[in-house]
C-alpha cells in the first residue's frame, strides 16, 4: 500500500506561514534541496489543499524563469509532468494534470491504487484532516531557524496522537529535519 507523507518547513516556534500569510522565510539549499528531491523520486503524485495548490501552480509551471535557483530547475519539470490531487471543496478547476477531490476521505481510495507514494506538501489543514482519518503515514518536519510571532500553526490536531521518531538531521548547517511515523 502507498504511503501518504506529509513534507512541511516550520518557524521555530511552530508556524508554517507569518501573520500575513507570507512564506519568505524558508530557504532551501544544497542539502535540503537534495532532501526535497528525494522524497519526490519516492512519489508519484502529489498532494495539496487549495491554498498551496494556487502558490505552487502560480510558480512552479514556470519556474526556471523567474529563478536561477538549482532546486528550481531540477524540480520544475518534475512538478509539470507528475499527476496532482488537490483537497478542497471551492476550487472548481485545475490544471497541469490536476483533480479535484472533494472529501478527504476519498482519499483513502486513491492510497489503495497501486503506484509510488502519495507526497502532501505544506496544507496543514489537509494534512489535520488526513490524520483523524489515520490516512498520514509520515510526517517530514523541517524547522527554520526563525521565530514568526504568529500565523499559521503547521498542525491542527483535534486529538492526541503517538508518533515514533524515525530519523532527525540538518541540512546546510542551517535547519532541523524531524522526521516521524504514526505508531
Amino acid at each position: 500500500m502507498r504511503k501518504i507523507m506529509y513534507y512541511v518547513h516550520q518557524s521555530l516556534d511552530g508556524f508554517i506561514a507569518g501573520p500575513n500569510g507570507e512564506f519568505d522565510w524558508a530557504e532551501l539549499g544544497p542539502e535540503l534541496g537534495a532532501y526535497s528531491m528525494a522524497l519526490t523520486d519516492r512519489a508519484d503524485l502529489f498532494l495539496y489543499g487549495r491554498n498551496v495548490w494556487e502558490l505552487m501552480s502560480a510558480y512552479w509551471p514556470n519556474a526556471e524563469a523567474m529563478s536561477p535557483d538549482q532546486h528550481a530547475i531540477e524540480f520544475a519539470p518534475v512538478w509539470r509532468r507528475t499527476p496532482k490531487v488537490v483537497l478542497s471543496t471551492t476550487l472548481q478547476s485545475a490544471d497541469w494534470n490536476t483533480r479535484i477531490v472533494r472529501a478527504a476521505d476519498e482519499l483513502a481510495a486513491i492510497k489503495d491504487e497501486p503506484g509510488k507514494d502519495i507526497l502532501l506538501t505544506g496544507s496543514a489543514s489537509v494534512a489535520a484532516s488526513l490524520t483523524e482519518l489515520g490516512l498520514l503515514d509520515e510526517y517530514h518536519v523541517v524547522v527554520h531557524p526563525v521565530i514568526l510571532g504568529g500565523g499559521k500553526p503547521v498542525y491542527q490536531p483535534t486529538e492526541r496522537r503517538t508518533l515514533r521518531l524515525a530519523e532527525t538531521r540538518s541540512f546546510d548547517n542551517r535547519t532541523v529535519l524531524l522526521r516521524h511515523d504514526l505508531v
